[in-house]
């Protein structure tokens, strides 16, 4: 969406006949702040949940602000990389792999709190309630979806977890693919499509709400899902809360400004808040690169084994 700022035009205007200040100097050849948004759930659904943050943003900024849905991960990772995006919210892997394509392109600056300020989510296993499966041994022989190639919950660390317990995904299940996203695994799953999937969840909260944040959080706010239609048979080792990331090629009072203002997103616009992160949360605390080394270090360790 486009907002436009009132009278921006005379107030630089009025700023150049004197000394112009830097600020003045960005926002008049910048035109609009675009910020990209995960696959993973459907287009409109995305679009409505970020309506109000892409105003602030823009009252912020000083700027229009654009939101940009992509159809999955890659898309908002090559945005990034080509400098057509400003910045996005990511999973760990899928900020790792921009990383490692260029180590100078962006930079993660915060990261979503939990309600108990802790900073990580789990990825879990799920089938269908009434699926035979109660264990991931049970699971042996059964198809799995996972959700994105790029994602860190629904690829990444429970592939890795599962080669680390000795349980290669390629002659354990009788079959692999992915959903298209996490919101689509889920479905497929439920449609029987596959026999089970991989999503990410925090765990914490009532389970008949999804949990506090997550993806089955915010398809039951969707009303896509009931959680007694589903149960999970398998969760991970503690995950990195992904992060958002920045162009480093920003000018910094825009990188500084829409870090404020995401800092104090929950106390000024609660609502907002809770929509942008898909439940309850506990504001954002800022990170850097050494935050995610980890799942860089597994991502990495996942290109050299396909080669």
């Amino acid at each position: 969406m486009t907002k436009t700022i009132t009278g921006l035009a005379a107030t630089c205007a009025v700023l150049m006949s004197s000394v112009a200040p830097a600020a003045a100097d960005w926002r008049a050849d910048f035109g609009t702040y675009n910020i990209g948004l995960l696959g993973g759930e459907n287009e409109a659904d995305r679009l409505r949940r970020y309506d109000c943050f892409a105003d602030l943003m823009s009252d912020a900024l000083g700027v229009p602000v654009e939101l940009f849905p992509a159809s999955d991960y890659a898309g908002v990772m090559q945005g990034l990389l080509a400098g057509q995006l400003h910045q996005a919210g990511v999973g760990a892997s899928a900020y790792a792999g921009v990383y490692l394509q260029d180590p100078e392109a962006v930079s993660p600056l915060l990261t979503t709190k939990n309600v108990d300020d802790s900073l990580g989510y789990y990825a879990v296993i799920y089938v269908s309630a009434d699926s035979d499966a109660h264990t991931l041994e049970d699971l042996e022989g059964m198809s799995l979806a996972y959700a994105d190639p790029n994602s860190t919950s629904g690829y990444l660390v429970p592939r890795a977890e599962l080669a680390a317990a000795g349980i290669d995904d390629t002659t354990f299940f009788s079959s692999t693919g992915f959903g298209g996203g996490h919101e689509q695994a889920v479905i497929a799953v439920l449609n029987g499509q596959y026999d089970a999937g991989v999503t990410w969840t925090s765990l914490m909260g009532e389970e008949s709400e999804g949990y506090t944040r997550g993806n089955l959080r915010r398809m039951v706010d969707n009303g896509l899902l009931d959680m007694s239609d589903i149960r999970i048979v398998w969760e991970s080792n503690l995950i990195p809360n992904g992060p958002t990331i920045f162009r480093n090629d920003l000018p910094e009072e825009a990188r500084e400004l829409a870090v404020n203002t995401m800092l104090n997103l929950k106390e000024q616009d609660p609502a907002c808040y809770a929509d942008t992160v898909g439940g309850d949360g506990n504001g954002y605390a800022e990170i850097d690169h050494s935050f995610y080394q980890g799942i860089v270090s597994m991502r990495e360790a996942e290109l050299a084994g396909s080669r």
